[in-house]
């Protein structure tokens, strides 16, 4: 079965939020030949300019049915006549595709069509209380780095689209050619949900600098004692302002970031294959595996012993591209 694939473009689009996504796909083809047919269309076809000055050549804007939608975000979007038309032909298109998906801020695209009223949806970072109050219809969340409601699928920024790729992948081909290309590309753990991941730690999307370096020190420093009131005193803050500063600076309390950075280290220790479950509790700063275990339920639903069977198996199966 070849699946096609529409990726929407328009002058000024971000390049990387479709050849991201687009290599994943192909890569995807290396290991299933034959999987997916990709297309690139924009408002005026020919050579379309991308904001970095590389042009893409893409059809005009097509007619279906597609297995799947792409719009791309871009500076281009802030042309009115580029979203309305845009948004006139994601909104014709959809009632026929299977699946349309946002990278970045492509997310406004689909809100202008219609399609994400009622939705859950997300977009980058930098404008997501801007798309918030543009499009109160949508139901948007902050703490996202890619999520689906119904047919729609939206992204936070230009990584996140790739990851996106892969998880429409895994629905498609399965999980052994989704991992495949996760290796391939790069993309060492995403969780199911597209919530929990690495990069999310690494750049919350803060626009001041001024956690970066106790954040640092939380993940250098994970198995000591590491409260609210500790925390704010190594920033000479009070409780309260550090509290206040802290969520609405990275997007998460103080707590809810200690927790999530020791639930990426004990993820990562329990893929090494090496330490024991209490040691791992141990080393990631939970302490209590029991209270380790309750972590995973709550943030990721599985336990800490089958997110290790689920790494043995992996690790057991052959590469598909080696």
């Amino acid at each position: 079965m070849t699946r096609r694939l529409a990726f929407a473009i328009f002058p000024r689009f971000q390049l990387m939020d479709v050849a991201g996504p687009i290599a994943a796909f192909d890569f995807a083809n290396l290991v299933a030949p034959g999987s997916y047919l990709i297309e690139t269309c924009a408002p005026a076809g020919g050579l379309i300019r991308s904001s970095a000055g590389i042009s893409i050549f893409a059809q005009t804007l097509d007619k279906g049915p597609f297995d799947t939608i792409f719009a791309s975000g871009g500076y281009g979007l802030g042309d009115p006549s580029t979203m309305s038309v845009l948004a006139e032909w994601l909104a014709e298109e959809a009632g026929g595709a299977r699946r349309i998906a946002a990278v970045c801020v492509g997310s406004y695209a689909l809100a202008e069509a219609g399609l994400l009223d009622g939705r859950r949806a997300t977009t980058h970072w930098g404008w997501i209380e801007d798309f918030a109050r543009r499009f109160p219809r949508v139901i948007v969340e902050r703490d996202a780095i890619f999520l689906q409601d119904g047919p729609c699928w939206t992204s936070s920024g230009i990584s996140a689209g790739i990851e996106l790729a892969i998880r429409l992948i895994e629905d498609d081909l399965g999980t052994d050619v989704a991992r495949a290309v996760a290796q391939e590309v790069f993309v060492h753990t995403r969780g199911t949900d597209g919530h929990l991941e690495p990069s999310r730690l690494q750049a919350t999307g803060a626009v001041s600098r001024q956690f970066d370096e106790l954040q640092q020190w939380m993940r250098n420093n994970l198995q000591e004692r590491m409260n609210v009131d500790d925390l704010a005193g190594r920033m000479a803050m009070s409780t309260r302002n550090f509290t206040r500063q802290f969520q609405r600076e990275t997007g998460m309390s103080p707590a809810k970031m200690v927790e999530r950075m020791r639930l990426e280290a004990a993820r990562s220790l329990l893929e090494s294959q090496h330490a024991s479950i209490d040691e791992v509790a141990g080393l990631s700063g939970f302490g209590d595996p029991e209270r380790m275990r309750r972590a995973f339920r709550r943030n990721e639903g599985v336990s800490p012993r089958a997110v290790r069977r689920a790494s043995r198996t992996l690790n057991a199966r052959p590469d598909p591209l080696a």
